[in-house]
């Protein structure tokens, strides 16, 4: 599907399609189109300049451009677990304060907190070690022995 998209435009391209989502939104929502046309522009705007700063030779523009190595990619992986981690704090720190001063809107937060903990535990049953493999059932309960050691 995104074969025919080059890598080094397809995240700056979606970033760009996220904030054109906005703008629409904005138009739909509120029916004023100013704010939505400077969205838009820096929708556009955006998309350029993550495309150029993608053809640079650094870290981070090999992470715009998708064509980061491993150790790039784990850079990458550790910003969205710690992103994810600050949302769920977040959520968590929403519903407790609208709770505390008794309003009755507190839906919004706990929605994100149960979305962010179902995913949390989705990617532990996802990427987790769940029932051991063939290898551990064998030697599970006994120290395997070191080939060094006789």
């Amino acid at each position: 599907m995104m074969r025919f998209i080059r890598p080094r435009l397809r995240k700056p391209l979606l970033r760009g399609i996220a904030l054109l989502g906005i703008a629409c939104a904005w138009v739909i929502g509120s029916r004023t189109w100013e704010p939505a046309i400077v969205i838009a522009i820096v929708a556009v705007g955006q998309t350029v300049y993550r495309y150029i700063w993608a053809g640079e030779d650094t870290d981070e523009s090999a992470l715009q451009g998708s064509r980061a190595d491993e150790r790039q990619k784990q850079v990458g992986l550790r910003a969205r677990a710690l992103s994810g981690s600050v949302a769920l704090a977040a959520a968590y720190i929403g519903v407790v304060i609208t709770l505390a001063v008794k309003r009755a809107d507190a839906w919004p937060f706990a929605a994100l907190l149960a979305v962010t903990g179902f995913a949390y535990l989705l990617g532990l049953s996802s990427y987790g070690s769940g029932e051991p493999g063939p290898e551990d059932e064998v030697t599970a309960g006994h120290q395997t022995r070191s080939p060094l050691s006789s």
